[in-house]
């Protein structure tokens, strides 16, 4: 199977199985029947095509007309859920928009009513104190690996500039600004010397 058709495959499954079991997200889905958006993420320039009906159809290549084409980077996907977040993302240049802005709008807002539950999905095969004990387990984790990730950056940090000197601490770069600055005065004090000299030097 190629990988097109297996990612477009997946992110389908997943898309639907959360519309499912929400009435909300189903009214959303209803108002963009019949319409077809494009998103292109640019790190793989690649295009995914929903398409949308009863269902989301997820294509890597689609022939017929595109009411909405976007464009943006992987980054930026979690703000796509965000329904007032895609004029400023527009404005910053963070996001690509061809076509109905009010179709991305409804787009959006069909993304951000989809939230899993995952406790609740687990519990059905595991029970509920289970499910509760492994999400809660999983959330602490991914905290401590953020932790974790933010020590490491501010350890590298210090070693770039304390050990291996590579990068000026911010005490030195303080002190190399003020000697600019005194440099600077000494410069204007010449200057203004000089001019006087010239001033009173016969003609």
């Amino acid at each position: 199977m190629p990988v097109d058709a297996f990612v477009t495959g997946v992110i389908e499954t997943s898309l639907n199985a959360l519309l499912k079991d929400d009435e909300a997200s189903q009214r959303r889905l209803a108002r963009l029947k019949g319409k077809v958006i494009g998103v292109t993420i640019n790190e793989f320039g690649k295009q995914l095509y929903f398409i949308f009906s009863q269902q989301i159809d997820v294509l890597g290549a689609y022939e017929g007309e595109i009411d909405c084409e976007l464009a943006l980077n992987l980054s930026v996907l979690p703000e796509l859920r965000q329904q007032a977040n895609l004029t400023q993302l527009i404005k910053a240049d963070k996001l690509s928009l061809d076509g109905d802005i009010q179709l991305a709008q409804q787009f959006s807002a069909l993304l951000s009513g989809l939230k899993p539950d995952f406790e609740e999905k687990l519990s059905q095969y595991t029970g509920d104190i289970v499910a509760h004990t492994l999400v809660s387990g999983a959330k602490q984790g991914a905290r401590f690996i953020q932790q974790g990730v933010a020590k490491r950056q501010r350890d590298l940090a210090e070693v770039i500039t304390e050990e291996w000197r590579l990068a000026p601490q911010a005490l030195e770069i303080a002190y190399f600004a003020d000697q600019v600055d005194d440099l600077k005065m000494d410069v204007a004090r010449c200057e203004a010397r000089l001019n006087r000299l010239m001033e009173q030097a016969p003609r």
